[in-house]
């Protein structure tokens, strides 16, 4: 983390909720939460005159629809479009969104308090209804959103039999006690719901422009939102404009009254510009001019720890990838030291398994493979490769996919090298645009695929759920019935202790049918304008909420 930028904590609050709710110890506890929000300026900032701010967004947005929403890029603008019932502050914490507070006896029931003074941007009055009607929209097949089974994992009530066809949308266990008070039941008992209702997924959409519009419902002229912004200019692959919300809530309290994300897929492209003084916040940095940047412009070189992990997937619907003896091979042969250190070099670490370190409450056991020198791996994947039937005479070729990026491309290129040099295989790379890339990644058009997964909530489950077998993002191309059934009886279950021995054992099987290839734990490296005051540096999640930015006068 860089020491010269600090972190301005937007929210001071009195917090009465236990840290079981919060946290997600594994306690069943009656619970209720007050809080008391000053997200003034710290007092004697100057401020700009203008307040304006300009993004890099890494690449265009492939929706603004929270439920047919998978990707970063469309996060970091839905997040300042619509307002679920919690956020997060400068440090991850969950703090009231929609909802001004909230409580449980037995984290199964949970019941959430709305503001009476939360509007859309069209005037009206944000209800449980809106709650009601989008929570049943993310989980109503004929949505097809790509996160319903993150609706599943929430474990509401019909969730799952919603989704897979058998129960109408109307009994998915949400309701509206009245216009300011949700209730929402659970199957099981889920000490960290709360956390997870901070996702893109249950975000509220407006009904009535939803039905009126259809997928239209986004454009500019159509849109509706509850956040603290809504969209005023959308210029496909040039820039997305928002402007701010006066219906909102806490707008009195909003600082920035322009958003700005520009959709910049070369990194050195954007690196440019944020010199010309054309960005304030950058989406990444390219990693050649890493160590340049940090010595000719130290101010504005922003690195943070960041709940991610980088791999590559496997399609073991696939041969030669049905054959697990070929994905270690794979796996073995990449030297993860040169990745994180020579390639990046950031403060990246390289990964032996799916569950960053940096995860709450849990602590990855390092597997054997990871343990070995690279030396010893790339001879084991020799061996194993030989015993596959791939040699100098049947040499192994495969296509790697990856979306377009300049820091994905050093990547595949790098890897591809090593894996011809140590087992003689041709790589063919092939990029596809972010769309595009997605689509072929769910669909299952590829053989190896680059892959990145951020944690939707800070948990282990958030990462291990996503190779189960019904996850179209990972465990699709997957499918172990042995895997599923240790994410299923962790999630039951009610002991920290016993899940915690359940994520390891679900980190061991992974290692051992090896579906994904773990290569780097990330960190989030940007540049970052010493002019922007409110950047939240100690949220690992890395939720960016433009409402809590501010300029600062030069």
């Amino acid at each position: 983390m860089d020491a010269k930028i600090k972190t301005w904590s937007l929210c001071m609050y009195k917090n009465k909720i236990t840290q079981a709710l919060l946290l997600g110890a594994g306690m069943a506890v009656a619970a209720t939460s007050t809080f008391s929000l000053a997200a003034d300026v710290p007092a004697g900032t100057k401020l700009a005159k203008v307040q304006e701010i300009v993004r890099g967004n890494g690449t265009e947005v492939a929706t603004l629809d929270p439920h047919k929403s998978q990707g970063v890029p469309e996060s970091h603008v839905i997040r300042d479009l619509l307002e679920g019932l919690v956020n997060q502050d400068a440090d991850g914490k969950t703090i009231p969104g929609v909802a001004e507070s909230w409580e449980t006896t037995d984290n199964k029931t949970f019941i959430f308090h709305l503001r009476k003074n939360a509007k859309w941007s069209n005037g009206d009055p944000v209800t449980a209804g809106d709650f009601v009607f989008s929570f049943q929209r993310a989980v109503d097949p004929v949505t097809a959103s790509p996160y319903s089974w993150y609706m599943e994992y929430t474990k509401m009530k019909n969730a799952k039999e919603i989704i897979a066809g058998t129960k109408d949308k109307s009994e998915l266990g949400v309701k509206a006690k009245d216009d300011h008070t949700l209730v929402v039941e659970l199957e099981d008992a889920v000490p960290y719901f709360v956390m997870m209702m901070g996702h893109t997924t249950v975000k509220p959409v407006h009904k009535a422009t939803v039905e009126k519009f259809g997928d239209q419902w986004t454009k500019p002229e159509h849109f509706v939102g509850n956040g603290a912004y809504v969209v005023d200019q959308w210029v496909v692959n040039e820039r997305l404009v928002l402007k701010r919300n006066e219906q909102y809530w806490d707008n009195d309290k909003t600082v920035i009254n322009k958003v700005t994300f520009l959709p910049i897929e070369n990194q050195v492209s954007e690196m440019n510009r944020f010199l010309a003084g054309e960005i304030d916040i950058s989406y990444e940095l390219p990693t050649e001019h890493f160590k340049r940047l940090k010595k000719e412009h130290p101010e504005s070189v922003s690195i943070q720890g960041n709940l991610c992990t980088y791999y590559y997937l496997f399609n073991t619907k696939k041969a030669p990838f049905d054959d697990v003896r070929v994905r270690k091979a794979i796996s073995y042969a990449i030297d993860r030291n040169i990745v994180s250190d020579a390639i990046l070099g950031q403060g990246q670490k390289p990964a032996y398994f799916l569950t960053p370190e940096i995860t709450a409450g849990f602590n990855p056991q390092m597997p054997a493979y990871g343990k070995m020198t690279q030396k010893e791996r790339d001879a084991e994947a020799a061996k194993l490769l030989a015993e596959a039937g791939f040699n100098e005479d049947n040499p192994l070729k495969f296509s790697l996919l990856y979306n377009t990026s300049e820091n994905h491309k050093k990547i595949a290129v790098a890897l591809g090298s090593m894996w011809k040099k140590t087992l003689g295989i041709n790589v063919v790379l092939e990029n596809q645009e972010w769309k595009t890339y997605l689509d072929s990644k769910d669909q299952g058009n590829f053989e190896v695929a680059r892959a990145g997964w951020c944690g939707d909530y800070n948990e282990a489950s958030s990462f291990l759920t996503l190779m189960v077998s019904n996850n179209t993002t990972g465990g699709l191309h997957y499918q172990s019935a042995e895997y599923d059934a240790i994410i299923d009886k962790a999630l039951k279950s009610t002991s920290e202790e016993e899940r915690t021995k359940l994520y390891l054992d679900a980190e061991k099987l992974l290692t051992k049918d090896m579906p994904i290839a773990p290569i780097y734990q990330y960190v989030k490296s940007r540049l970052l304008s010493p002019n922007v005051g409110g950047f939240p540096m100690n949220n690992a999640e890395e939720k960016i909420y433009s409402k809590d930015l501010y300029i600062k006068a030069k």
